[in-house]
């Protein structure tokens, strides 16, 4: 195991959010995975925000033993989206570049604030791919990865008082709430989250006082 740098940077909350059009896509309540390709090695890591695995047994072991309830997760990747995305990006010129890394969120049906149960069914849903250009913009991450299990998209247009005070209210049927995205090129890519009033009640259920280590 290698400890890294954030792989996935901190998207801030919707205090102050750029009101500008942009795509909503579902923001899942589970475990955000990495993995990293690259041309001549092909799929050769992989791990969590701030951890890194050799995507090989030895490696598989070790992210097994570091990450308890984690352990489907290369499995799933491997039969759902290696093969695919490799022929994306060997496909398309915008993915020839050395190395890419592509973000997934682990989970189950009865997942909750990173924590998993045992006996669900799980699945990795795809939501951000990065170059070394950048993170690939919203809507071209749609129209190359849409095929796969990619975060579904909830909304498209402004982002408004309303439309954030519609998803808190829990009008557009999300559970953990939404991730909204925009900007023509990674230089000027934003994201902000906005989250469910019901999930901060759930929240302050289950965590009490703590309930805001897993809020916005």
């Amino acid at each position: 195991m290698t400890r890294i740098q954030l792989a996935y940077p901190k998207i801030p909350d919707s205090k102050n959010c750029h009101h500008e059009q942009c795509i909503a896509f579902e923001k899942y309540d589970g475990t955000n995975l990495h993995w990293v390709w690259e041309v001549e090695l092909g799929w050769y890591a992989f791990g969590t925000r701030r951890s890194r695995f050799d995507l090989d047994e030895m490696g598989i072991a070790e992210f097994n033993a570091a990450h308890p309830g984690l352990e489907a997760a290369p499995e799933i990747f491997k039969r759902d989206f290696a093969s695919p995305l490799e022929s994306i990006f060997r496909e398309n010129e915008q993915y020839q570049c050395g190395e890419i890394t592509v973000f997934a969120e682990f989970l189950g049906a009865n997942s909750f604030a990173g924590m998993h149960q045992k006996d669900d069914r799980k699945q990795l849903v795809l939501f951000d791919v990065e170059t070394e250009g950048g993170m690939v913009v919203p809507e071209r991450f749609i129209q190359d990865f849409g095929k796969l299990n990619i975060a579904r998209v909830i909304y498209r247009g402004k982002l408004t008082g309303k439309f954030m005070d519609d998803v808190r209210k829990g009008k557009y049927g999300v559970d953990e709430g939404v991730v909204c995205k925009g900007g023509r090129n990674a230089n000027n890519l934003w994201m902000v989250k906005i989250k469910t009033d019901a999930y901060m009640q759930r929240l302050q259920q289950a965590f009490q006082d703590d309930w805001e280590n897993y809020w916005e």
